[in-house]
């Protein structure tokens, strides 16, 4: 009895031993993944950033939410370099003069440190880079203004790198409504818009539809020869009313078209009680203006806002309802068709718990494996569905 009861703890010994050395953790795994697999993110403010107060990002930055060495900490091998525009400047000279400096300045970026960073025209380039160690940086236009209603300009920025217009921002524009702005000039795109789409598709520009009016998404899904992408939007399903994230129905017709949602990191964009949080202050103040009787000021709305933010602390998103936004475009339309845009430097104090910089992709990847996905759909996720997008539309424009 002795020697059969000695039998089974020696057994379970040795299982127990095996099953402590077999599995590999989430976060080792993730941390591989993150070194071997290109990552791409479509949308990174770091122009606009800099524009601001410029920072050498090619080292450490006390500011700001990307710098090299969180970037190759996290894995990061080709964020876009959003080529951002006030719409204030909309309509005026300003536009395309603003567009030119924001482009300046990751060419600044580059020169200053050209072993660290390239900008990339093409998945080729980006290929190429990530081969040699260095991040690429390609161009994103946000916001179409810079357009100036002249389609020579849009052989001229693909000439200086743009591969992504944004159509509209926060107001509607001569190209396109804006999900933002109540006035619908257009009903959807303009007669400009139109041509605008197609021109960009014999370029080989992606379309971007982030921020565009729903009616403005139609029309781009009706024009569009190849596939668009929606570079920093999440799911409408999540932020009910909300129409800068897109409905199912969109993204199901994104899919369909063979285009890419790109998830916003941004706690406004993943929830409904981080979307609500700002009209309620707002409200508040407005009920505060009138209580006390004071005249409303810059520097009142501002001590309003941080008092506010003391008594109502601001309900950042989990990493977990970033995943649920992926798990919800996979869902209805498939894994083929999800990336991410994180919105850094973009968003402000807004970021997700766990997701608060550039170095945190490993935690994201860390997530898709708890949450199940094979290493071969997180590499889809992680740039290849947005690769596909851009390999067609050059294509596209290769032949026409």
């Amino acid at each position: 009895m002795k020697l059969f009861l000695a039998g089974i703890s020696l057994f379970a010994i040795a299982a127990c031993s095996e099953t402590e050395q077999t599995p590999v953790s989430h976060a080792d795994t993730a941390a591989k993944l993150a070194t071997e697999t290109l990552i791409v993110d479509t949308h990174i403010d770091v122009p606009y950033r800099l524009n601001k107060a410029w920072e050498d990002v090619s080292a450490a930055t006390k500011t700001g939410d990307f710098d090299y060495p969180r970037a190759v900490a996290g894995g990061l091998n080709a964020p876009f370099m959003s080529i951002y525009t006030p719409a204030t400047m909309d309509g005026t000279p300003e536009a395309k003069k603003h567009a030119e400096a924001m482009i300046e300045i990751v060419e600044r970026m580059v020169a200053s440190a050209p072993e660290k960073f390239t900008i990339a025209r093409n998945p080729s380039e980006v290929d190429a880079a990530f081969k040699a160690g260095k991040i690429a940086l390609p161009l994103g236009m946000e916001n179409g203004s810079p357009v100036a209603g002249d389609l020579a300009n849009l052989d001229y920025f693909f000439e200086r790198g743009i591969r992504y217009i944004t159509l509209a921002h926060s107001k509607s524009n001569h190209i396109s409504d804006s999900s933002y702005d109540p006035e619908r000039q257009w009903d959807g795109l303009s007669e400009f818009g139109e041509k605008t789409v197609k021109r960009m598709n014999e370029l080989g520009i992606m379309v971007d539809i982030s921020h565009v009016s729903d009616a403005a998404f139609y029309d781009v899904m009706e024009l569009s020869a190849v596939p668009v992408i929606a570079s920093h939007s999440s799911a409408r399903h999540f932020t009910p009313g909300f129409e800068r994230n897109m409905s199912d129905e969109m993204i199901k017709a994104l899919s369909l078209k063979g285009g890419v949602i790109m998830i916003n990191y941004g706690s406004a964009f993943i929830t409904e009680t981080a979307n609500k949080y700002r009209p309620a202050r707002d409200t508040a103040y407005q009920s505060y203006l009138t209580e006390t009787g004071l005249e409303d000021s810059t520097e009142l709305k501002e001590q309003f806002d941080r008092d506010y933010l003391t008594a109502n602390p601001y309900p950042y998103a989990s990493l977990d309802d970033v995943l649920d936004h992926i798990d919800h475009v996979v869902k209805i339309a498939g894994v083929d068709y999800v990336g991410i845009g994180s919105d850094y430097d973009g968003v402000g104090d807004s970021l997700p718990t766990g997701l608060k910089d550039a170095a945190s992709y490993p935690t994201l990847i860390e997530g898709l494996l708890g949450r199940g996905y094979s290493e071969a759909d997180i590499k889809k996720i992680l740039s290849a569905n947005l690769m596909r997008v851009w390999s067609t539309v050059e294509a596209y424009a290769d032949t026409h």
